[in-house]
């Protein structure tokens, strides 16, 4: 009875720790309304929440499928497009508005898929940052729809057509749909199809010598990664409630990218540090410095300094750094039980 339990807790243990980094996340909101934290801190880790999945659409397609993407700001910005025209022009509701803004980009993630299969590598990247570039001008031309660099407002969500959700409901939605995203790429990388996708990234050759569909793999990894993205641009509309074209630039995607490298490239928990690092640090500690805060843009400038420092020693992601503290502290101990004796 014991084994069984044991075997049951280790099969649903990432779950409980998604769960209960939910719910720590979740009592932000409760913090902030006793005073014990600042209002603006709700606002950043909301802002690194909803780049987390995004990025962690972009580890799929990148660390299990080998295949590059600069395009992610683009599906961002098109998806805070979408839900916007959807709830503040037609008046719809917001759950079909989440369903055709991660529906319409999926569909055109698909099709970038398609052109995976004839490039890749550095031509892949140029091709999907094409296709970023032609979103963010149809940003701006079709002004009719989108306000032009005038830029588009939504609201707070309304869940069920009756609840609506203030800044504190829709952060806590976006914790909702950050464990469930973590949830999904727990599930889908540990089973056949993730095994599929890094057999493809290891060699498509012995992929395809195995039975493997390259088509349809290839083409599922970039529908996933697209409606991650999309799904961002969802939350942070109805978060940040305003979107205009120069936000979803290259910098973004090349940041985003930056989050999966620095954190730890086929690693959740280690997408989410790389969240932290990318987009948490300059706020939350740089900038509270005493001279680096003080100075405008010194904050990002020591970021990047860190970024390369992390990719200098740890290649593989700061995810590992936990490994090298085991290791010497397991020689610290080593060493202190050699002298007792």
């Amino acid at each position: 009875m014991n084994n069984k339990l044991m075997n049951f807790y280790k099969s649903h243990k990432p779950y409980s720790q998604f769960i209960l980094f939910g719910i720590i996340l979740s009592l932000l909101p409760l913090l902030v309304s006793l005073g014990l934290v600042k209002y603006s801190l709700l606002t950043t880790v909301a802002s690194i929440l909803i780049y987390s999945i995004v990025a962690l659409g972009l580890n799929l397609l990148l660390g299990y499928s080998g295949l590059i993407s600069l395009g992610t700001a683009g599906f961002m910005g098109m998806g805070t497009y979408l839900t916007a025209f959807i709830t503040a022009d037609l008046g719809l509701p917001f759950e079909l508005a989440l369903i055709i803004s991660v529906a319409v980009p999926m569909v055109i993630g698909v099709l970038t898929g398609l052109v995976s299969l004839r490039i890749e590598g550095y031509y892949l990247a140029i091709a999907t940052l094409a296709i970023s570039e032609i979103l963010r001008k149809v940003f701006v031309e079709f002004d009719f729809i989108t306000n032009g660099f005038s830029g588009k407002q939504a609201q707070y969500p309304k869940l069920l057509g009756f609840l609506q959700l203030d800044r504190n409901g829709t952060y806590i939605l976006i914790v909702f749909f950050l464990i469930l995203v973590m949830i999904m790429m727990h599930n889908l990388v540990n089973s056949h199809t993730g095994r599929a996708l890094s057999t493809m990234r290891g060699s498509e050759a012995a992929a395809s010598a195995m039975g493997i569909n390259i088509y349809r793999h290839r083409l599922l990894s970039f529908a996933i990664a697209v409606s991650f993205s999309a799904l961002g641009g969802v939350l942070y509309m109805h978060f940040v409630k305003y979107t205009y074209p120069n936000a979803w630039i290259l910098m973004l995607s090349l940041n985003i990218l930056a989050v999966i490298v620095i954190g730890g490239i086929r690693s959740i928990s280690g997408t989410i540090l790389g969240a932290f690092i990318v987009f948490g640090v300059p706020d939350l500690i740089l900038k509270r410095l005493p001279i680096i805060g003080s100075i405008d843009g010194a904050a990002y400038i020591f970021n990047g300094l860190l970024i390369i420092l992390v990719i200098l020693f740890y290649p593989n992601g700061l995810i590992n750094m936990r490994f090298d503290i085991q290791k010497n502290f397991n020689k610290l101990f080593r060493r202190g039980e050699d002298n007792n004796g």
